[in-house]
């Protein structure tokens, strides 16, 4: 490092104090040794004067100096001592000041990050950006489940990560256009999702944001809503027609009194039974359509089979110590639905299997049996009301299975067995869902 500021103004007073003694006692007439002593005095007088003066420039500078380095290594908490009444003390007090206000506007900013980013890690949807290279720069906590791996993503190239991956989700990343696509993992049911991408430049550089909407649960709760519509107008001209009805048959009987014709009473009978029907059929409707909020409660699943098994004979497999956050007369209702459908698909009591497991923040619960299976149209339809391959059925058992689910915020699946009969596995959450 070269000579300091101070040093080389100290030396260039005394320089030019010397050149001027010089040129001065050159054209005098004093003796030379009185000369050398007025050079000597001089140069003492002139480099003391101007050390005097410069005294403080070597400790603003420097303050300066260490200021500008904790501002090069994004340091804003230090301040500087230099307090003295010069130019110095005034760019001291400057730099504390702007320092000051770096620091607040870096704590706002790290606050303004900390919020984004608990925001988008908790968000449900689906975030991935991209840069110009097609690596994953940004990844969100729904990220990592969506590609059912517990590593990071970034880093990661989107064309390598996507490999073994269903067709539908290799498309959105090579160009699909936004809207809704439909995806299916491996044993599991088919998946709508609503795509939306952007595009901007982050560090001058290009990036693109894909954000992925799960739309299956969205648009099975639109189309139970639609079909509960349909219920209720059904219930309600029902009951209109039902009332007038069963009046007119409780007329007839009494007009009829005295006749004893068989064939008139075996018609009452009929007529009698046929509005029964009716009215049970109306009923059952009308739970499907006016399910109540389920009060959830803490469920202990040893005690609940336990409870279950007086009803309904099955199997018990999985882990019995789970514990269980959902309403017990809609997850009773749930099961005794499920394992009645087992008991009539022909299976033997030992092959009747209902298990239960934790995975992750949920619960699963599958029930097995070895029946026939359904075949591919009745899978896709067996949750929809209505719906019915036997002869008696109503469509509302299954039906009334994935509203209960739906209302606790889960998932219900319907799938054939690699060997014989058929399996529903219901996944719920641990805690509770706002």
């Amino acid at each position: 490092m070269g000579l300091r500021l101070a040093h080389k103004l100290t030396m260039t007073v005394t320089l030019c104090s010397l050149i001027v003694s010089v040129a001065i006692l050159y054209i005098s007439s004093l003796d030379l040794w009185i000369c050398v002593l007025l050079l000597l005095a001089v140069v003492v007088f002139s480099s003391a004067l101007a050390a005097y003066f410069l005294r403080d420039l070597n400790s603003g500078i420097d303050a300066l100096e260490l200021g500008l380095l904790n501002l090069k290594d994004g340091e804003y908490s230090t301040s500087l001592a230099y307090k003295k009444d010069d130019e110095f003390g005034e760019l001291c007090s400057l730099y504390n000041a702007t320092s000051e206000k770096l620091r607040a506007e870096k704590h706002w900013l790290y606050q303004r990050e900390l919020l984004l980013d608990k925001i988008t890690q908790s968000s449900p949807e689906v975030l991935i950006l991209l840069n110009n290279k097609r690596q994953i720069v940004f990844s969100n906590y729904a990220a990592k489940q969506f590609f059912k791996t517990k590593t990071g993503l970034e880093g990661v190239l989107i064309d390598d990560l996507v490999q073994g991956t269903p067709v539908g989700v290799k498309e959105i990343f090579n160009g699909m256009q936004d809207g809704l696509f439909t995806m299916s993992w491996e044993q599991q049911d088919s998946q709508t999702w609503y795509l939306t991408t952007g595009e901007f430049n982050l560090n001058n550089q290009p990036h693109r944001l894909y954000i992925l909407k799960q739309m299956t649960r969205e648009m099975s709760r639109q189309e139970v809503a639609v079909w509960k519509k349909v219920i209720r107008v059904i219930s309600h001209e029902l009951n209109n027609s039902l009332g007038p009805i069963s009046s007119m048959l409780n007329s007839g009987k009494l007009l009829a009194g005295n006749v004893e014709d068989e064939k008139l009473s075996r018609v009452f009978s009929t007529i009698d039974d046929r509005i029964q029907h009716l009215c049970d059929f109306v009923q059952g409707y009308g739970k499907f359509a006016k399910l109540p909020e389920p009060k959830l409660q803490t469920i202990d699943w040893q005690s609940f089979t336990q409870s279950l098994g007086q009803q309904w004979q099955f199997s018990l497999e999985g882990d019995t110590n789970l514990v269980l956050y959902a309403d017990p007369i809609q997850l009773e209702q749930l099961m005794i639905n499920l394992i009645k459908n087992a008991h009539e698909s022909g299976s033997q009591i030992k092959d009747i299997v209902v298990s239960a497991w934790n995975v992750e923040q949920q619960v699963v619960i599958s029930v097995k049996d070895k029946g026939k299976g359904m075949g591919e149209s009745v899978l896709n339809n067996a949750l929809l009301p209505f719906y019915s391959t036997k002869p008696s059925g109503t469509g509302l058992g299954l039906a009334l299975c994935r509203e209960i689910v739906d209302a606790h915020h889960g998932q219900i699946a319907l799938r054939n067995r690699p060997e014989t009969g058929l399996e529903v596995r219901i996944s719920l959450p641990l805690q509770k869902q706002g």
